[in-house]
């Protein structure tokens, strides 16, 4: 052994050791369980102790329950009297005609006067609403003079204690520590009966407002115990009312004790009912849509800003969301506020402590993962992970939408998420790891029969064979057919494109190898006979024109090779594909085309076993219709199986293709009318355009397909179509040649029957708008690994240029491959 080779071989050795080791580290359970306990931990951790990323996912899911559960109905009886643009359009009117529109005064300048607010508490609350709650800020002076002021306050006076105005608290952070005032309106007003109430919200790591105004006041509460006040509040916090609070005492509304700290939103904006703040000072729609009043009694009448000129806008559930793109007015939060409150159906923690949060991801997590144990395999692993994620998430909405418990959601699920994530990376990396190293092995071995067969199996290792192309290529057996491509290998061998070098112009044919993989001598002995008699019988089926003919067949190397002839055309697989349904005249021809060439078969002893579209080939040059592969490999491999010789490969392989097997057939029984069965089943597909797979069937078997084929099918020719597919086999015809006999009798009544507009019976390429090129179609199969039926294998496509006729085009490569069957 070389240097070189000692270095390559150490190296190699030494990878193999890191990766082995790296695999069995991860297959480990104290790896997986050690990350899964930490982080477990980690997660419970931010739970209990409600940490930011905590509250960003369990608000940004809220937002989704949401959207999810949808709008719900409003309380009837709280009004929004809108500040909107159509109130402040109103202006127009006031400048064009001041006279006429002198009731409309307050409200013609930027900002209002307050007498409009004046006016609109007094008429309000004579015409019986509840109570005036005005989502207004008057810390300073009005901007009219002190007369203005003076007008709501004399209102104030007589109407105030139904009447609330607005404070809101106002926080700083100085050198010093933190600075807490809350502010409030102008002295004068605050000198009447008037009642007042914080304006405040928590708005949430999401940008959004989810809790009351209580919980905004609680937790300044609680907070100032722990910050350093530089001065004394101006007014004392702990007496503070929250908005919703004062408006509900100002309306001598009870309402029950304060409960959960999130607001349960009716809907998006525009829930609550909206009506134009210029109504009240218009006679005109006070009278006629307000029946004078009448529509506001026994209501609260919230008076706020709508209008975008003002921007008094919040993000909130329902609004700038996917669903609902608008933004929601702080005054129709104020009014989910208060009806949340009066009514008590405010949303609550289920899990108040969060310690006990924490515990409850921690006793969650621990099961999943003793449930991801059981498992180990990544896909059941993937959908215990879905459906952990999805068990949770639904049962969190529905505790949310029909109890108004909030339970901890977003953490818990992405605690799950990684959690099932890691065991299945682990998997994943595990199972690469193992490819590698078997994927290194093939590179030794690839020449192995026993490594053929487990790379034609794997579509991740196909790339493999190019490099056993590379070897075999150029090989010539039996000193005479050069090997130029490989085109694919089985469990029993191999199928090459060869050239005849005996030949004049070394012309193309295919060379199809049985490798008996056995340690037994008798199996060669016994191969070696059989595979001479299916020769043989080759040979016989061969002198029909219709039938690929056998060239040679020889013995070298503990192998058996098969030389077969090459048929350009078109595979009848394509044809049917290209136009779907096919006329009945042509389903006639078909069935008149193959039947002769049937008969013939079984005049020779010989059940073909496979007749489907992708053994049917238009031949180009006459548009005949050529019958191949007779699967004689596969009979020899079951023949083998069946003297009990120990095969090491596969024992015994059916010959046949699911749907177009009989029952008979796929029992192990196969009888001349199951190939008459198989061919009623390509009928049937012609007819109908579905494909064998997709026929149904009744409860006694029968198939069931007269409705989708054309409504002008001939009913004598549907007659003899159905019994060649019936489900007993003792129904069918028996020989080809009484479903010739009964097809000769109605040929003429078929083809004088008018076809639909638009249809006609396709007789070559030309008719089907296909390209003419050459393919190679093998006459028997090495097994059904390649049949196209269920892949498309590139590296087994003939390059279209090889048998193309000159002057016109190379087939494609779907064409390629599937003239390839079971190559």
């Amino acid at each position: 052994m070389t240097s070189s080779s000692k270095t390559k071989t150490a190296t190699l050795s030494t990878t193999y050791r890191v990766k082995g080791w790296v695999q069995r580290q991860i297959k480990r359970d104290w790896v997986k369980l050690s990350l899964a306990g930490l982080w477990l931990s980690f997660v419970a951790a931010h739970v209990a102790t409600d940490s930011v990323p905590t509250q960003l996912l369990e608000r940004r899911l809220q937002t989704l329950f949401f959207e999810i559960r949808g709008p719900v109905i409003t309380p009837n009886d709280i009004v929004i009297l809108a500040m909107d643009d159509e109130s402040f359009g109103q202006a127009e009117y006031y400048r064009t005609d001041p006279d006429q529109y002198s009731h409309l005064a307050p409200i013609a300048g930027i900002p209002w006067q307050r007498q409009a607010h004046a006016i609109a508490v007094e008429r309000l609350l004579d015409a019986g609403a509840k109570a005036v709650v005005l989502d207004i800020l008057m810390f300073a002076d009005s901007s009219y003079g002190p007369a203005d002021d003076q007008a709501l306050a004399e209102v104030l006076n007589r109407y105030g204690d139904r009447v609330v105005l607005a404070t809101r608290v106002d926080d700083a952070q100085l050198r010093q520590g933190a600075l807490i005032r809350p502010t409030q309106p102008l002295p004068e007003l605050l000198n009447t009966p008037v009642h007042t109430g914080n304006i405040n919200f928590f708005i949430e790591p999401n940008g959004r407002i989810h809790r009351h105004g209580r919980a905004y006041l609680n937790g300044l509460e609680s907070s100032l115990a722990e910050i350093d006040a530089v001065s004394s509040l101006e007014s004392d916090v702990d007496n503070t009312r929250s908005f919703a609070e004062a408006s509900l005492d100002a309306a001598g509304v009870d309402y029950p004790p304060y409960q959960g700290d999130f607001i349960n939103f009716y809907g998006p904006t525009r829930s609550f009912s909206h009506m134009p703040f210029w109504y009240v000072l218009d006679p005109d729609p006070w009278s006629e849509y307000l029946n004078n009043g009448r529509y506001f009694k026994d209501k609260i009448v919230l008076v706020g800003a709508t209008s975008k000129l003002l921007q008094d806008f919040h993000q909130a559930p329902f609004s700038e969301t996917l669903l609902h793109p608008e933004a929601m007015a702080g005054v129709e939060i104020l009014a989910t506020d208060i009806a949340n409150l009066r009514s008590g159906n405010s949303l609550r923690l289920g899990f108040p402590s969060p310690w006990l949060r924490g515990l409850l991801v921690l006793v969650g997590g621990t099961g999943f993962v003793l449930l991801l144990r059981r498992f180990n395999r990544p896909i059941a692993r993937l959908g215990w992970t879905a459906a952990a994620n999805g068990g949770w998430f639904w049962l969190s909405y529905s505790a949310f939408a029909g109890a108004g418990l909030l339970l901890p959601t977003g953490a818990p699920i992405t605690g799950l998420m990684v959690l099932g994530s890691t065991y299945i990376v682990a998997d994943i990396v595990t199972e690469q790891l193992r490819k590698q190293r078997l994927r290194q092995t093939l590179e030794q071995y690839v020449t192995s029969p026993i490594v053929q067969e487990i790379i034609s199996q794997q579509d991740d290792l196909q790339d493999l064979l190019k490099l056993r192309e590379a070897e075999v290529i150029g090989l010539l057996l039996a000193n005479r057919y050069r090997i130029v491509r490989l085109l694919g290998s089985g469990g029993f061998g191999e199928t090459y494109v060869a050239e005849d070098t005996q030949r004049p112009g070394s012309p193309i044919c295919v060379v199809k190898q049985l490798r008996i993989i056995s340690n037994d001598p008798r199996a060669h002995r016994l191969g070696r006979r059989f595979f001479q008699g299916e020769a043989e019988s080759l040979e016989s089926l061969g002198h029909h024109s219709q039938i690929p003919r056998l060239l040679a067949y020889f013995e070298a190397q503990n192998s058996f090779y098969l030389v077969e002839e090459m048929i350009e055309g078109r595979l009848l697989k394509d044809e049917l594909a290209s136009r779907r349904p096919m006329p009945q005249t042509y389903v006639l021809d078909l069935l008149l085309g193959l039947l002769p060439v049937i008969a013939f078969v079984h005049d020779q002893g010989v059940i073909h076993r496979d007749i489907k579209p992708s053994n049917i080939i238009r031949r180009q040059l006459d548009g005949q219709l050529v019958l191949i592969d007779f699967g004689a490999v596969k009979l020899i491999s079951n023949k083998l199986a069946d003297t009990g010789v120990n095969l090491t490969s596969t024992s015994t392989v059916g010959v046949g293709t699911q749907g177009y097997m009989s029952s008979e057939q796929s029992a192990g029984l196969p009888k001349f009318g199951s190939d008459l069965y198989a061919l009623g089943i390509t009928a049937i597909e012609a007819l109908t355009g579905i494909p064998a797979y997709a026929l149904r069937r009744d409860v006694n078997g029968e198939l069931i397909w007269r409705h989708e084929a054309a409504s002008h099918l001939n009913p004598e020719f549907g007659d003899i179509v159905s019994r060649l597919v019936l489900y007993d086999f003792t129904d069918r015809y028996q020989r080809a040649e009484e479903v010739l006999a009964d097809l000769t009798r109605i040929e003429a009544v078929v083809r004088s029957q008018p076809q639909p507009e638009g249809t006609s019976t396709p007789s070559s390429d030309a008719d089907l708008g296909a390209p003419h090129y050459g393919v190679r179609i093998d006459s028997v199969a090495t097994d059904n690994m390649d049949d196209p039926e269920a892949t498309d294998d590139p590296t087994r496509m003939l390059p279209g240029d090889w048998f193309a006729t000159a002057g016109e085009a190379s087939s494609s490569d779907e064409d390629a491959s599937s003239a390839e069957v079971n190559s």
